[in-house]
């Protein structure tokens, strides 16, 4: 029997995650700041985000952007968010952390695991940044994770998608391994025949307009340069798309 894909939406927003689920994806993981590669969502929208999914809802735990080596202040911040999502009802967080030679902090994940108890663990695309993949995947196996983010240790998981594939045969049954970055309804069909994965991982996102009327040119409140005055969301039409383009292929319709 084949194994059913499942579609994981990046939501940076309520607004997001909302779409996600009207899309049909299986899970939400509920992100902010998603130009920094996405950081810990606010308390108020981690709650509404459970008060309003049906779906499953898991939680970035990400203090800032940057790298994954943290220091005591930010681990002590990374266990109280933790803390407040497990009080909040949420089915999973997503963590992860490095050494300074890259490879995995076992001793602050282990931890941090403990604490998410009886969440769900995904361990993110800290992954990639791991100086040996297939160490770093069985450490992550050892200390508990039940799933790995990964673009294959590359900018997308189509280009990293022989080293997903070789993660997905090596992990068998003892981690899900998730393809993450760039995917889409055009390679979805192609990452699953080329890897073996069965959840998928995608933000989904298109550019909603700002209501705003008067515009000032001169300020920006991000990076300068990248647009002030629009707003990206998740399509929930181009989740619709993903979700059965893995049906197709899984010959799940």
């Amino acid at each position: 029997m084949i194994t059913p894909v499942q579609i994981e939406v990046c939501a940076n927003s309520l607004e997001s995650a909302l779409a996600a689920q009207s899309g049909g994806a299986s899970r939400v993981e509920l992100c902010s700041a998603l130009i920094e590669g996405g950081l810990t969502p606010s308390p108020a929208a981690i709650e509404l985000a459970r008060e309003r999914l049906r779906i499953g809802l898991h939680v970035l735990i990400r203090p800032r952007g940057g790298d994954f080596c943290y220091n005591d202040s930010e681990f002590a911040v990374m266990r109280r968010d933790i803390e407040f999502c497990k009080r909040a009802g949420v089915n999973g967080v997503v963590l992860g952390a490095l050494q300074p030679n890259g490879s995995v902090d076992r001793a602050r994940v282990r931890e941090l695991i403990a604490v998410a108890r009886p969440m769900a663990v995904t361990f993110h695309r800290a992954f990639d940044m791991a100086v040996n993949a297939f160490l770093a995947m069985e450490d992550i196996i050892v200390l508990g994770a039940e799933r790995l983010l990964t673009s294959g240790q590359r900018g997308s998981a189509m280009a990293g998608r022989e080293l997903i594939a070789e993660l997905v045969r090596r992990a068998g049954k003892r981690l899900i391994v998730m393809p993450g970055a760039g995917i889409n309804d055009g390679n979805l069909s192609e990452l699953i025949a080329a890897t073996g994965a069965r959840e998928f991982h995608l933000s989904g996102q298109k550019k909603v307009e700002s209501r705003m009327v008067y515009r000032n040119p001169h300020v920006f409140m991000g990076v300068p340069g990248l647009p002030e005055y629009e707003i990206a969301v998740t399509d929930a039409d181009m989740i619709q798309r993903v979700v059965e383009a893995g049906q197709r292929q899984t010959g799940a319709v």
